[in-house]
């Protein structure tokens, strides 16, 4: 059985531009979004997940709390640092989120304030991973649960209530970090796309509503608004 395809989506003031942004670090073409003509697709491929930037207000430091963001690895310490000047070139920044200075990440935030790490070269966890090494969520044990069953992926990581799958291809990983989990007062300025494997939109929903989603309503594209069981909102496609 083929699994649904995940695309993770930023919205975005300037779509176009995130998403040559983000084409030069992961070294990927931007294709027009066939969700939405004003927004911008990466495609992905069968280890590596697509990232999506559609039309809405972008992140902002006093707006919506962050639920997820990515993790990008390097091959050694020089790469690492020529990702973090690719970053600075192309008007990314460097961000303080409280982390220590003997830690080894670089944490940064894209041009509308998108936080995302530069991973150290040494780190085992996402070795072998790809460039778009890991998408690290806000989340409990149990949407770890939901999302391995969604996708028919594994878990590959669960410990003290963080957990991890990933596809049986390998690339990207998508993990959880447990409790505690920062509050929520609004819909997510990042959110999963869910595109159904063999295109049966009405099963696909069901499916995940029997997995434990919740319905909150159609989108204007046709698109099914669901939520997680943290409450986290996703979308569930239509074929185009």
């Amino acid at each position: 059985m083929s699994s649904p395809r995940l695309t993770v989506t930023f919205d975005a003031h300037d779509p176009a531009h995130l998403a040559r942004f983000w084409a030069a670090l992961l070294d990927r073409e931007v294709v027009e979004d066939v969700e939405d003509a004003a927004g911008a697709l990466l495609p992905g491929d069968d280890t590596q997940l697509s990232l999506r930037f559609a039309p809405g207000p972008a992140q902002q430091a006093a707006g919506p709390i962050r639920r997820l963001h990515l993790h990008l690895t390097s091959t050694s310490p020089a790469d690492q640092q020529q990702t973090v000047a690719t970053v600075l070139g192309l008007g990314g920044s460097h961000l303080d989120v409280g982390q220590l200075p003997e830690e080894p990440h670089i944490v940064l935030a894209d041009p509308e304030g998108n936080e995302f790490c530069v991973i150290e070269a040494s780190n085992n966890y996402l070795a072998g991973c790809g460039r778009l090494g890991e998408i690290a969520c806000d989340g409990t044990r149990e949407v770890g649960l939901f999302w391995s069953a969604a996708m028919g992926w594994p878990l590959v990581w669960e410990q003290d209530e963080e957990t991890a799958i990933q596809s049986p291809l390998g690339g990207t990983k998508v993990a959880w970090g447990g409790p505690p989990l920062n509050p929520k007062a609004a819909r997510s300025p990042q959110h999963f796309d869910l595109a159904p494997a063999d295109g049966d939109h009405r099963a696909e929903v069901e499916r995940l509503l029997s997995l434990g989603a919740t319905r909150l309503g159609t989108d204007e594209d046709g698109a099914t608004l669901l939520a997680d069981p943290d409450g986290n909102e996703f979308r569930v496609t239509r074929p185009s």
